[in-house]
């Protein structure tokens, strides 16, 4: 019986990846960089536009001016993926919150024994919660290239949206981690 006063490994693996997918999906929600966009015709050559899913940025490469809040003129916070991601994101990242405080009560590693059910249903949380940012996240990529940019410019991937869909993938992971715990209850049923 002294195994299972360890915190399986399991456990260990959901605590370290789902906290990492939320700091990631965080910074992708936060940080205007969804989409970067480039060479806009008539701008001067080294700016960049950011697009995030609440503001916009323009930076100069060569000075490093940057300045953000810029005006919407294309409706490109209009757009129905931009939409979706900015109710979706959110509601990832509370349900991750959620999900850990579960896990955090499951695991409990001052207790002789975890509680498997507990973070089991943590599992279960974090699940979801990782596939409600994978959503706008890929939605976004696949919409990338037709949502409104100024005519001839070249459109990129931004960080931003590497990180959101990095972070859903970990807490994805994360929550199959944690829901083999159900397991374990079955075993000591």
């Amino acid at each position: 019986h002294l195994h299972s006063m360890r915190t399986p490994t399991a456990m260990i693996v959901g605590l370290v990846l789902c906290p990492c997918g939320l700091l990631l999906t965080f910074t992708g929600t936060l940080a205007p960089n969804w989409r970067q966009v480039s060479l806009v015709p008539d701008q001067p050559i080294d700016l960049i536009l950011e697009q995030g899913i609440w503001d916009m940025c323009r930076e100069l490469q060569s000075s490093h001016d940057r300045l953000c809040g810029q005006a919407d003129e294309l409706g490109y916070f209009e757009q129905v993926p931009v939409r979706v991601a900015r109710g979706l994101m959110p509601a990832s990242l509370v349900l991750t919150l959620l999900g850990l405080v579960v896990a955090a009560l499951g695991v409990r590693c001052w207790q002789k024994e975890p509680r498997h059910l507990l973070a089991g249903v943590a599992g279960l949380v974090l699940l979801p919660s990782g596939l409600l940012s994978l959503v706008p996240a890929s939605w976004y990529t696949h919409e990338l290239w037709a949502l409104p940019a100024p005519a001839g410019s070249t459109l990129v991937v931004g960080y931003s949206l590497v990180l959101s869909y990095l972070g859903s993938c970990l807490e994805i992971l994360g929550g199959l981690a944690l829901t083999l715990s159900f397991h374990h209850c079955c075993k000591e049923r």
